[in-house]
């Protein structure tokens, strides 16, 4: 089974545009556990033009009180992100290469260049018992190396296969993404993806086999447009093999939406 982490940080955007507290990231987050997600991110940027750091410590209090709900914060391993993950304890951190300016994450480290920092950050969140995950293209020799400087986990950035998916290039992309994950797979590495994954293309990409998490956000908070957020949710669940919450149960399958 795949686990589904639902990241909040497209509710924290909505409420920040009103100057107020509606909705609530506490609330929206309990009412994802509720319907059994598996876990909760969070990717605070420099600006907090989502996630503020004062929601963090407060969504790292909620998921702590549900064993089976992990807390996962993304995001690019400057000062200031370091010490607000030493501060929470998540169970796991992805490290993103983003600048901070940047609309949206939009590529993978390039360890060649970077390997050497990103090295050093993870061994001092390793020695803090956090799982380290990180954003990776499909490419194995880059692949390597996140193995060689010590994660745990590769996130795979999925935007070229959601930008594929329905067109004559995506099986060829599929089977780049299947390839990169088998690869990691075999040097020891876990496997996530995340990035533009939804109701429709996320049932192709889970046919690679062995993703051990998807992290999910923005197609969500749209699909919740059409099937509501738990009914949205629960659509989820079913895709990545786990049965919804009772009374959470879609009234047609994922394939089907």
């Amino acid at each position: 089974m795949t686990r589904l982490s639902v990241n909040v940080n497209k509710f924290a955007l909505l409420r920040n545009s009103r100057g107020a507290d509606y909705p609530n990231l506490e609330t929206m987050a309990g009412r994802a556990i509720a319907a059994g997600v598996h876990g909760i991110t969070v990717h605070p940027r420099p600006d907090q033009r989502h996630i503020r750091y004062d929601d963090v410590p407060v969504l790292s209090r909620l998921v702590a009180r549900h064993d089976a709900v992990e807390f996962n914060i993304e995001g690019n391993p400057a000062p200031k992100f370091l010490a607000l993950v030493s501060d929470a304890a998540p169970d796991q951190v992805t490290l993103v290469p983003d600048d901070p300016g940047q609309l949206t994450s939009d590529h993978g480290w390039d360890l060649e260049k970077d390997g050497t920092r990103v090295a050093h950050v993870i061994g001092e969140l390793r020695a803090r018992g956090v799982r380290v995950s990180l954003f990776m293209d499909p490419v194995p020799h880059q692949i390597d190396r996140a193995r060689d400087i010590g994660a745990d986990r590769i996130e795979l950035y999925t935007e070229s296969y959601a930008r594929a998916f329905g067109t004559g290039g995506q099986d060829t992309v599929w089977r780049r993404f299947r390839a990169a994950a088998d690869h990691a797979r075999r040097i020891g590495l876990g496997v996530n993806a995340g990035h533009d994954l939804n109701l429709r293309n996320l049932p192709r990409f889970l046919e690679i086999g062995g993703i051990l998490e998807v992290s999910i956000g923005h197609a969500i908070v749209v699909e919740s447009f059409d099937h509501g957020f738990e009914g949205t949710l629960a659509r989820y669940l079913e895709i990545v093999g786990q049965s919804p919450a009772i009374g959470n149960a879609p009234s047609t399958t994922a394939s089907e939406s």
